[in-house]
């Protein structure tokens, strides 16, 4: 029998606890929310809505937790495939050599059939762990046309929301340079998916040089942003300086780079010049603390940025889309590094990885509100399993997600008022089928890989 609830235009959530965020985070109890075409339409107490709507389907959340989606403000997919994989030779000793050996042979690995997988598998964890919107920054070097199109198209059966760029770079050459900003150019041109949009995306400055950022600079669309990493490594600095004289920041702000579209990866290095260009230009600036801790490039001065009220926002760049545990380790990491346990308070990780992320999200979707449950806003909602045994109320709901929430415990998910996942059960991706395609692919994707890292000095 079709189950009424994935399709309905109207559908009514009952019996829920609903965490509310906005800019009062509100806790309510007895209430339920009316989703009408993808939009929440009415949040009150139940017993009224449920007599005034009595012909709508409805969705019993069944005592859980109902609140807005998570969203990741920086991946990668096509680095679904380094999971398990063995790098030749000796491990390596630091993040360039990481680049050189494992992602750089690894996206030229890539074919069209392991770009659509990649994407798929990560989807599939998207949704079984509540993350609703994703910033994809894509490469595949030997795939270029049309690679955001195949990643758009597994978005669409999905059911999520992502913005998509492709990674331009001169590393592989100036010709495979001008398709990387063809094929931007092409994808925020032609695509009409209404749950994806584009931007314009960049490696770093490391692999651009002069020719191919003006290049970029002169074919950018008015009114796009781009999507780069900055200074993830002292390694981005010292080349900046070596071809410019002057630090990343300054060195891409002659080429008009930076902007309230535009979003910054990392930004571990950058010192108190360059981050005074991002904070005055209203640049976005990304977090990923799991993947500096792995790649040993450092910590970002968070507790500093976020004083001088930065817009700082959440990714994985590539880990899964698990994005709680992405709240845990930032909240982890910059205690540690500092040696104090008063840096990144539990409402500063809130509002990077909630409020930040969601106005993020709306430089790409003017016209929607995200990150909270309120009138007029996305219905893009997770169902939460969690059983408190201490009081939780508004203020003190972020340690209870950062001590208490797991990935694990999400049993629905829900994008513009269509049910993704129900009960834990996948609605419209077969992870079983998906994980037996990505597996079939990967002796190849891996053996191409290898020949590729042999090539490397």
């Amino acid at each position: 029998m079709t189950d009424t609830t994935t399709q309905a235009t109207e559908l009514l959530i009952t019996d829920g606890n609903l965490i509310c965020w906005g800019t009062e985070n509100r806790i309510l109890t007895n209430h339920a929310i009316l989703i009408r075409g993808g939009v929440i339409a009415e949040i009150g107490p139940q017993r009224d809505l449920e007599s005034r709507y009595r012909l709508t389907p409805r969705l019993s959340a069944h005592g859980q937790w109902v609140m807005p989606g998570n969203i990741c403000a920086h991946t990668h997919f096509y680095g679904a495939y380094a999971r398990g994989m063995a790098i030749p030779g000796p491990a390596p000793e630091d993040f360039p050599a990481i680049l050189n050996r494992l992602w750089w042979p690894l996206d030229k690995a890539l074919d069209r059939d392991a770009v659509r997988s990649s994407a798929l598998v990560c989807l599939v964890d998207a949704i079984k762990h509540g993350t609703t919107t994703l910033i994809d920054h894509h490469a595949s070097p030997n795939a270029i046309d049309g690679s955001l199109d195949i990643i758009a198209d597994a978005v669409d059966s999905a059911g999520l929301r992502a913005v998509l760029c492709y990674e331009v770079t001169d590393r592989d050459g100036m010709e495979k340079m001008h398709a990387g900003i063809a094929e931007n150019i092409r994808f925020l041109r032609d695509n009409r998916r209404s749950q994806v949009r584009g931007t314009f995306g960049l490696h770093a400055s490391l692999t651009l040089n002069d020719e191919s950022l003006r290049a970029c600079a002169d074919a950018r669309p008015e009114g796009i942003g781009f999507h780069v990493h900055v200074a993830e490594h002292e390694a981005d600095e010292l080349d900046s300086l070596g071809r410019s004289g002057m630090r990343v920041v300054n060195r891409l702000h002659d080429y008009g780079i930076w902007g309230g579209k535009t979003i910054a990866a990392h930004c571990v290095h950058i010192d108190e010049s360059e981050r005074a260009i991002l904070r005055d230009s209203g640049t976005w600036i990304t977090h990923q603390p799991r993947s500096n801790m792995n790649n040993a490039v450092g910590a970002m001065l968070f507790d500093d940025m976020m004083a001088e009220q930065m817009p700082i926002c959440l990714g994985n760049d590539g880990f899964s889309n698990a994005m709680w545990v992405e709240w845990k380790t930032a909240y982890l990491l910059h205690k540690l590094v500092n040696r104090d346990p008063r840096r990144a308070n539990g409402m500063d990780i809130v509002k990077m990885a909630v409020h930040n992320n969601a106005r993020l999200t709306e430089q790409f979707f003017p016209e929607l509100r995200f990150g909270e449950l309120s009138v007029g806003a996305v219905a893009d909602i997770i169902l939460v399993d969690y059983h408190p045994y201490t009081p939780l109320s508004e203020g003190n709901l972020p340690w209870h997600i950062l001590f208490g929430f797991e990935p694990s415990m999400v049993t629905g998910t829900m994008v513009a008022g269509k049910l993704l996942m129900r009960d834990r059960q996948l609605l419209t991706l077969d992870e079983a089928e998906i994980a037996r395609e990505a597996l079939a692919l990967a002796p190849a994707v891996w053996d191409r890989y290898a020949r590729f890292a042999a090539q490397v000095d």
